[in-house]
């Protein structure tokens, strides 16, 4: 048996968090920060599985069409296990999976860039080429699983897809778009780690506010603009989201713009950026757009002080890659 490299991107939510799980638009743009999922042929009886960087462990396991049993060390492979199954995968020989995250990490601390989503497109497709199936339906399905019920699929769709796209909610794939020239960003972390499920289980119970309305109304106006391609009217409506989001986050009481990101907001306008969380917010990183890398490099100078981090992280036009080696 051959040896089979499989990646998938992170990726950046520029808006649309929350409003896609109402059907508005969300623009999301995929990053280099890669989930690697290797697999290879092993001695022994059972299959294994390790995760180097994310924990200690190695799962050792039996199975195939659709079932998995573990023999030791499953706890740690929750969304593996959930892969594996959603794919039926069967092999006559067994296997040795390593799932390499720690690209999405930063001293030891995640920085909430879709490691997940990432990590189950590698993993499904990986798998597909082993087993054969559709790897963009396993990986929708298994980080479905993985979540509990929740979320919208937009980093699934960023991750099989690289590049920026346009999604809405259940949509099998979303509408690649182009990067507007002259529009520039910087990626900035708080240092501190967000829990998505938490907050989304929150917002879950909360009593419909007519800032939700307004906030799947400024994600759509952002998404029209974005295709548009004018960095003053991108930067504008992203300023008018971002408002709208803080409007939604107090009302709903998720804390997005907690550990630190509200300074930045506020301050970023002063330095002709425009700045929000992405994602869930709470914590993990941030994104400031501006016409110019000055204005840019003046801003990530004031957000040092504020304690954040300016991460080398880019636009990753490639989506999932596979490769095949003899061993």
């Amino acid at each position: 048996m051959t040896q089979i490299r499989a990646s998938a991107p992170g990726k950046l939510i520029l808006a649309g968090e929350y409003a896609v799980l109402d059907g508005a638009a969300a623009i999301s743009m995929a990053v280099d920060r890669r989930a690697v999922v290797t697999v290879a042929p092993r001695a022994g009886k059972r299959h294994a599985v390790t995760a180097p960087g994310f924990c200690e462990s190695e799962g050792l396991f039996s199975g195939g069409s659709g079932e998995l049993a573990w023999h030791d060390g499953g706890e740690d492979f929750l969304l593996f296990e959930k892969v594996w199954v959603a794919a039926g995968l069967s092999s006559p020989i067994p296997l040795s999976f390593t799932l390499d995250t720690r690209s999405f990490r930063e001293q030891g601390v995640k920085t909430g860039v879709g490691s997940s989503a990432a990590l189950a497109v590698a993993l499904a497709t990986a798998m597909s080429a082993i087993g054969g199936g559709d790897s963009a339906k396993v990986a929708r399905r298994a980080h479905r699983e993985f979540q509990g019920g929740t979320g919208s699929g937009v980093d699934i769709a960023s991750s099989l897809a690289g590049g920026v796209i346009e999604y809405r909610l259940d949509e099998s794939a979303g509408q690649v778009l182009a990067w507007p020239e002259g529009l520039h960003y910087a990626v900035l972390w708080s240092g501190v780690a967000a829990d998505t499920r938490s907050k989304l289980e929150h917002l879950q119970v909360q009593p419909v506010r007519a800032s939700r309305a307004g906030l799947h109304d400024a994600a759509d106006r952002f998404a029209t603009v974005f295709r548009g391609g004018s960095v003053s009217r991108v930067l504008d409506e992203l300023n008018h989201y971002k408002d709208a989001m803080r409007q939604f986050d107090a009302d709903c009481e998720l804390g997005i713009f907690d550990a630190g990101h509200a300074p930045l907001a506020d301050a970023a306008s002063g330095h002709g950026a425009v700045y929000k969380p992405c994602g869930a917010g709470g914590g993990d990183v941030g994104i400031a757009l501006a016409a110019t890398e000055e204005s840019l490099a003046s801003f990530t100078e004031l957000a040092r002080s504020f304690g954040f981090r300016r991460l080398v992280m880019n636009l990753d036009l490639q989506g999932a890659m596979l490769t095949e080696e003899e061993q």
